[in-house]
């Protein structure tokens, strides 16, 4: 193990001065030789837990990953932090593909990231032979049981791959989306020794939730675009058809969105993809192919348009808000065409014809009883928050104060009254003011210099266009609001953003700090008028709002 401690890596390669919930935790069992399990929630931090140890080992640390879209966008954020990593998929050309493995055999990169598919294959399993692995992280491990939503026969090749190895190093499995069934197997399959496994909760209380019965969904979807004005959101279709028609009625309505689902050809749905993460467009439809690994951190709202199959796929792909801990909404569209779909789905899913017909008959009936769940959750009176905490094990409390249902029970009055002041400091819906299931957006707090904010924004767009890589790879939004509130025009000053790791400093900061620099210039900022906005900041202040649904 190298000289340099957990604090170090962490400050100098990705800019942040302390560890969140659970990662700690992890990376001291990786660093003492154990085995862990992380069942984090989305955005919680899942592959800090397992670059920050990759940096401290002296060998590779391999990352088993189902994801092209997640490898790159990885690897892109890694190397912009001064990080030399690589991935391994068939996005690759042959010869592509040979090099990386040559420049990996040289000991040139740290994290490598590597499809299960290709783990076997004799090319890869010769380097690995011979190569110094430290640590093995599997992300997304719920991918390896059969009982979770996102089985992947691959996923099962893991543990022999491990077995060919001459000394089983380190292993770590994450993932968000895991039933206390899917966590034994995932121990199991994976033969994991005495792993320390680490919960943190599925609760995210930055989302808000809420099921809308609209009949007519396309108008209901207007309603919400209307509300989330200038924001960046996904809506998933159920279809490849109903991408193409709600693509086809917001394009002609003049917003800015892209489309994405698996009838596309590769070349486009990489071209969409990157318009989105770069901002080039606000608005993703999709269907779920749009999937796992998207890790945009601005997104502010998410729509299903249509009920998914389960709420394991519904928890995931709503989570894809609000990675960056703001305040986001989360919209499930009702019908009872949904259940028909969905049910047309599971008795016809032929993604698993390695299983035996036994098997496969098992894991139909599971997909049935998961579908029936998620219909109870459209159906629930009660809070929404709950039902789903509940579904995954975990206890809550009985209103959240911020999802329709519980909304609804401040308007009705149909709360005891304790509650309801409770729900009422919460939500800030005072005074009778109406915040509507059916729109359900709240008014956030307005940056201090939004027009500086913009500013930051361009520049760091116009970057990300120049080194072709996602905008939030170079500065996430987080990390331009507190540069718009406190102003750095030093290096320390700079370096004391959450974000700005010595690395992206030494690429970026100077371009930041010389629009900084003029903003202050041209506006007459004093420094005790960064001071007030730096009070403001830490103490915004929650403002409710009227949504009208005419």
């Amino acid at each position: 193990m190298n000289g340099q401690n957990k604090y170090e890596v962490l400050r100098t390669y990705f800019g942040y001065s302390s560890f969140r919930e659970g990662q700690e935790e992890l990376i001291n069992g990786i660093l003492t030789g154990n085995d862990v399990f992380g069942i984090m929630p989305t955005g919680a931090g899942k592959s800090i837990c397992y670059q920050v140890p990759a940096l401290m080992f002296d060998g590779i640390t391999l990352v088993i990953s189902p994801l092209i879209s997640l490898m790159k966008d990885q690897v892109a954020a890694l190397n912009q932090a001064g990080i030399y990593a690589a991935y391994l998929n068939s996005s690759l050309t042959q010869g592509q593909y040979f090099k990386a493995l040559d420049y990996a055999r040289k000991g040139k990169y740290k994290i490598i990231y590597v499809a299960p598919e290709r783990l076997l294959t004799e090319s890869f399993l010769e380097f690995a032979i011979h190569a110094d692995l430290s640590f093995v992280s599997v992300d997304e491990a719920h991918c390896v049981s059969q009982w979770g939503q996102d089985f992947r026969p691959g996923y099962l090749k893991i543990e022999e791959f491990l077995k060919k190895l001459p000394k089983r190093p380190i292993v770590g499995a994450f993932t968000a989306t895991a039933t206390k069934e899917v966590q034994q197997d995932v121990v199991r399959l994976l033969q994991l020794s005495k792993p320390r496994v680490i919960t943190t909760g599925f609760n995210r209380e930055n989302l808000n939730f809420f099921v809308l019965h609209a009949k007519d969904k396309k108008a209901a979807l207007i309603r919400i675009l209307r509300t989330h004005y200038g924001e960046s959101g996904i809506v998933y279709c159920i279809t490849r058809k109903l991408v193409e028609e709600v693509y086809e009625r917001l394009s002609e309505r003049g917003l800015e969105v892209s489309r994405y689902h698996a009838g596309m050809s590769d070349d486009e749905r990489r071209r969409n993809q990157e318009e989105f993460t770069s901002d080039r467009t606000q608005i993703m439809v999709a269907t779920n192919a749009f999937g796992m690994g998207i890790d945009k951190p601005d997104v502010r709202f998410v729509v299903h348009y249509n009920m998914p199959k389960n709420m394991e796929s519904y928890y995931q792909e709503a989570g894809r808000a609000g990675r960056d801990g703001e305040k986001a909404d989360c919209y499930l569209m009702y019908s009872a065409q949904d259940v028909h779909t969905n049910q047309y789905f599971i008795e016809n899913n032929r993604e698993n014809e390695e299983l035996d017909e036994k098997a496969l008959a098992s894991v139909m009936e599971k997909d049935r009883e998961r579908l029936k769940k998620m219909v109870f959750y459209c159906h629930t009176k009660f809070c929404y928050r709950k039902y789903m905490l509940n579904y995954f094990g975990e206890k809550a409390k009985e209103y959240c104060g911020s999802c329709g249902n519980c909304i609804e029970k401040i308007q009705t009055g149909s709360v005891q009254t304790k509650q309801k002041k409770q729900l009422v400091y919460d939500t800030g819906v005072l005074n009778g003011r109406k915040l509507l299931a059916a729109t359900g957006g709240t008014k956030r707090t307005a940056f201090d210099n939004p027009e500086l904010y913009e500013q930051l924004r361009a520049l760091r767009n116009s970057l990300a266009k120049e080194l072709q890589v996602p905008a939030y790879v170079i500065f996430t939004d987080k990390s331009l609001k507190e540069m718009s509130m406190y102003l750095p025009v030093s290096r320390t000053e700079m370096l004391e953003i959450q974000g700005v790791g010595q690395t992206k400093y030494d690429k970026f900061g100077q371009e930041f700090m010389n629009v900084i620099s003029k903003f202050k210039e041209e506006h007459e900022v004093s420094p005790a008028k960064v001071y007030a906005r730096a009070k403001i900041f830490a103490h915004p202040q929650k403002t409710p709002t009227s949504i009208d649904d005419k």
